[in-house]
């Protein structure tokens, strides 16, 4: 771990535009009486990244750190050359996030979510004493713990049980990770369910989610690689969502970017998809509702379970509040699109086939979405695009590696003890 000076930077409310001072871990306003995201704003109006060598910490301009932790790797952006010729594109950027060493992208999680962990990780006080807790559908699990790991941060992760496969990893984790995991049938958000029960305990720390900024920040670095790779803000942005916190980040930092003036007047189009049938954003944007439609939770997990991008499965988006998806999807004039299993697995196929590299679910989510969109005509020939490809090269590391799998301490029922859940979880770190 490398000391650096804190980045300078203060708070805004979204919803009130109240700017304040952050005490090291705010997740929301005090004083603001709607739900709202909070924003960092930044001392450092124009970006100065740093060398390759910093990894994720090139961009410590705009991230909320307080210091740089080992084993990072930004995203990395190239302009594609055989599946732009494939879909008659002129100018389609690739931020691609995961293991393909070839062209520099050597996150051995193979996941976009690594981008969150190096951030919040590294805006995290080490002097806290606290336990970092993490509820996640797989990826962001994977991503944390790596992180945690190899950097001696206490760590408990929440999975769902039927996700526990994607707890992968190229060696043996420090005794500092833990895990639980909510029963067979259950969903990711019972794995927030129940580290909302761990969190009742003051020996542990609300991670945050899409309210902390650091994760926020952290994810606007493929917005950050794709625009200084090309030298202006893209016209279109396709990222495949479950919570939506990716394409907020995105959108923040195009904010940003307009601030800092060098990269073009634009806004990007925000173009998000999700995997059907498990659809509630698609559903309530397409009914122009801010707000989340009714959905049965049974009817949700059966959902759920039948997506192949099981990342996307998230129930509580962050949608509504302010600052949220909605506005972004708003501000943007973007749209969600839905793509089916069935043209999931041919993007990534194609995407294999004219790359080199295999992709994560979620990413042939977002592919195959701007394939329809190129296809309906609402993305033109010479439209900069960028398609942040959020995950990939995981079939090609099982293969070259041998892969190590983090077994849960305990699992509980989709209804759990919460006495039982906290005096657990505590004795787990007893030692630690």
């Amino acid at each position: 771990m490398n000391a650096i000076t804190p980045t300078s930077y203060r708070l805004q409310t979204v919803a009130t535009g109240r700017v304040f001072d952050d005490n090291g871990w705010v997740l929301d306003d005090p004083q603001c009486d709607r739900p709202s995201m909070v924003r960092a704003v930044y001392e450092k109006k124009q970006l100065e990244p740093l060398g390759l060598e910093y990894g994720i910490y090139r961009f410590a301009d705009w991230l909320p750190v307080r210091r740089m932790l080992q084993g990072s790797c930004a995203p990395v952006t190239y302009k594609s050359e055989k599946l732009a010729k494939e879909l008659k594109l002129n100018n389609l950027y690739i931020t691609f996030s995961g293991w393909y060493p070839e062209i520099g992208a050597k996150m051995s999680t193979c996941s976009f979510k690594e981008t969150e962990a190096y951030s919040v990780c590294g805006r995290l006080d080490p002097a806290c004493g606290k336990v970092l807790v993490v509820a996640s559908a797989g990826n962001t699990a994977r991503a944390f713990a790596k992180v945690c790991s190899e950097n001696h941060i206490p760590l408990l992760l929440s999975v769902p049980a039927d996700n526990l496969s994607a707890l992968w990893f190229e060696k043996p984790l420090n005794d500092c990770v833990k895990l639980i995991a909510s029963e067979n049938g259950g969903d990711y958000f019972d794995a927030i369910n129940l580290s909302n029960i761990v969190l009742k305990s003051p020996r542990f720390l609300a991670e945050g989610g899409a309210k902390n900024i650091a994760r926020r920040d952290g994810m606007s670095t493929t917005m950050l690689s794709a625009t200084t790779h090309i030298g202006r803000i893209p016209d279109f942005y396709f990222q495949a969502v479950g919570s939506g916190t990716g394409a907020i980040a995105a959108w923040e930092a195009n904010l940003r970017l307009l601030e800092d003036g060098r990269f073009g007047k634009n806004k990007m189009r925000l173009m998000v998809s999700q995997n059907t049938p498990f659809l509630p954003m698609y559903n309530a944007w397409k009914a122009d509702s801010r707000a989340l439609l009714p959905y049965d939770d049974n009817q949700a997990r059966t959902d759920a379970e039948a997506i192949d991008a099981k990342v996307l499965s998230n129930r509580k988006p962050p949608f509504s509040l302010a600052g949220g998806l909605y506005d972004a999807l708003k501000d943007t004039h973007g749209d969600v699109l839905k793509v089916d299993n069935s043209q999931t697995k041919d993007a990534q196929a194609l995407f294999e086939r004219t790359e080199g590299i295999d992709i994560h679910p979620a990413a042939g989510v977002a592919l195959s979405s701007l394939i329809e969109s190129v296809q309906n005509g609402t993305v033109k020939p010479d439209d900069c695009v960028m398609l942040n490809i959020t995950g990939g090269g995981e079939k090609r590391m099982k293969a070259e590696k041998q892969i190590w799998n983090l077994k849960p301490s305990k699992i509980y029922p989709l209804s759990p003890d919460p006495d039982r859940v906290v005096k657990e979880s505590e004795e787990l770190f007893v030692a630690i």
